[in-house]
């Protein structure tokens, strides 16, 4: 029997630690991990455009170590020790790292920007206020309120039957996608301060005031770089459904 783990002295094989998994229903997360690896370290290895220097992972060591407070040679060796590794096998990683984000960037590269558009319509937020109440006729007096100069903020705390009213009605940044359509509708034909409805929604009317438009740009680096991990998780699945895998354990 081929020891893979051992536990106060006592052997445990392979096999078991794969019934044991299976049996905690984790064996397929665990196999997908393999797998993802697999297909990442496979086109790592065969890529000709993935050329890391040397000088930018031993400078990324560097600077690990000096936010950590890991300067000192003594306290990085217990630090790797307590943390399981080595200065070999860390390295390793931190260059590992920078090879997967460029292969992220040369796979998803020329897809994001068309990808950015298929999902424009999500990632386009806007800010609103909201009133929400159980009549169109009390929605509608309100709506005549606000436009004569009265306090949105507290109408929407006096009358508002949802759970925002206890912060003047303010809903936060909302996706344009998740809209109902009659809403976004309205919204994007309104201007910034504008208060839009009543416009009934689920047996109740509300009114709308837009605080701020946020547009989605590719400018934005985290929301670009968002948008590649996606498209690199859904390479990577596709790459992993093509491959014939066998588990064998003797």
């Amino acid at each position: 029997m081929d020891t893979f783990l051992t536990v106060d002295e006592k052997p445990i094989s392979l096999e078991q630690a794969i019934k044991y998994l299976q049996s905690a229903g984790k064996l397929s997360p665990f196999i997908g991990d393999i797998l993802r690896q697999h297909v990442i370290e496979r086109e790592l290895q065969t890529r000709e455009d993935i050329d890391i220097s040397p000088a930018l992972t031993e400078q990324a060591v560097i600077d690990f170590r000096l936010q950590n407070r890991l300067s000192d040679a003594q306290s990085f060796q217990e630090w790797l020790k307590n943390n399981g590794t080595d200065y070999a096998s860390f390295h390793s990683s931190v260059a590992f790292g920078f090879k997967l984000e460029k292969l992220k960037v040369l796979v998803t590269q020329d897809k994001v920007q068309e990808y950015f558009i298929e999902r424009k319509l999500f990632l386009d937020r806007v800010v609103l206020s909201r009133i929400i109440v159980a009549e169109q006729e009390l929605a509608e007096e309100i709506h005549i309120q606000i436009e004569e100069g009265s306090n949105f903020e507290q109408l929407a705390k006096e009358y508002s039957m949802a759970d925002d009213k206890v912060v003047n009605g303010m809903m936060g940044p909302v996706s344009r996608g998740t809209m109902p359509d009659i809403l976004r509708a309205s919204v994007d034909v309104a201007q910034t301060g504008q208060t839009v409805g009543p416009i009934e929604l689920e047996g109740r009317w509300g009114l709308f005031r837009i605080e701020q438009f946020l547009p989605a740009s590719l400018e934005d680096n985290q929301l670009k770089q968002s948008l590649q991990n996606e498209l690199f998780e859904k390479w990577l699945a596709e790459k992993i459904q093509k491959l014939t895998v066998k588990l064998q354990v003797t």
